[in-house]
């Protein structure tokens, strides 16, 4: 007879455990979606509609378009996760996300990730219009088919490419709020399919080895630190350039004019940098980040006064 444990055993009946079960399969769910990426996206989306309509395009249609974008995007992010997961366990950087660490079963997150786009399209659809449900979920089957399942691990330009899929949200805020797209839409989304680069690129150079680990042919694999750099300064001078397309076109004003100005000498600041400080390569994706988001809250600003 063994001697009684001094651990207390903890019954799978225990609501407590059972709370705490569905707490770590939802957050296992939610974290599929990738939110962090998701929350970059909508915030181009909003001052996208608001620019289209020259002012609040009314809160039912931003709740919805939002909502809407959000299962798209969620979608995306999760059939993307579902592609990667065999170079996702052997990357430092994405061995903790939920399939890696058997948290929720492939099939699954499959399923989850199907239904996710479906319900995009439908919530899009019937509280929009059939363009900016259409532009959403095409935006979807480019990124994963295209993106992830063709060019992530065959080319050096994979994200170059892939990037229109995430500067499609702008031309879906557009559609819902006008039921077109016209040429301030469309560089909006040139905007972000420059910026898109240089903001990944430095992302790939802090986790060059891991890349080159599970043999992804991500551009500083293949071209190495100082080439990246300097592409990462084309494409960067590239983005500043197209952002100030945008006032003649959208007849935007001083407050866009000026942000655009600073904020572009500061990221390309950083990108020059980067050519001769490879160790600033966060850095510079922190900066870009924060360029973007605040590059859109000034075209919203501009659009209001």
């Amino acid at each position: 007879m063994e001697p009684p444990s001094d651990t207390p055993s903890v019954s799978i009946t225990d609501p407590d455990a059972r709370r705490s079960g569905w707490r770590e399969l939802v957050g296992a769910y939610v974290a599929l979606t990738k939110p962090r990426i998701i929350e970059l996206l909508l915030i181009t989306t909003v001052p996208a509609m608001v620019l289209a309509a020259r002012g609040w395009p009314g809160t039912r249609l931003v709740l919805a378009t939002l909502i809407g974008g959000t299962l798209s995007a969620g979608g995306a992010n999760t059939l993307n996760n579902y592609i990667d997961r065999d170079i996702d366990q052997e990357m430092k950087r994405t061995s903790r996300r939920p399939l890696p660490r058997r948290r929720v079963e492939p099939r699954s997150a499959l399923r989850f990730g199907v239904v996710l786009g479906v319900a995009g399209f439908a919530v899009l659809w019937i509280t929009t219009n059939l363009l900016a449900a259409s532009i959403s979920t095409a935006a979807l089957l480019f990124y994963v088919f295209v993106y992830s399942l063709t060019l992530k691990r065959t080319t050096a330009q994979n994200i170059v490419i892939g990037g229109a899929a995430g500067a499609a949200p702008v031309l879906v805020g557009w559609a819902a709020v006008t039921n077109t797209v016209d040429l301030s839409a469309w560089i909006l989304f040139a905007i972000v399919f420059y910026w898109t680069p240089p903001h990944f690129w430095a992302l790939a150079l802090r986790y060059q080895d891991d890349y080159a680990a599970v043999e992804v042919p991500m551009l500083p694999v293949i071209v190495g630190p100082k080439k990246t750099a300097q592409q990462i300064i084309v494409y960067s001078v590239l983005l500043v350039f197209v952002t100030f397309w945008l006032v003649p076109v959208a007849n935007l004003g001083w407050v866009y004019t000026g942000s655009a100005a600073v904020l572009g000498a500061w990221m390309l600041f950083d990108s020059v940098r980067l050519l001769n400080r490879p160790d600033t390569a966060m850095n510079l994706f922190r900066t870009s980040t924060i360029y973007l988001s605040l590059l859109f809250a000034a075209i919203w600003v501009d659009v209001v006064i």
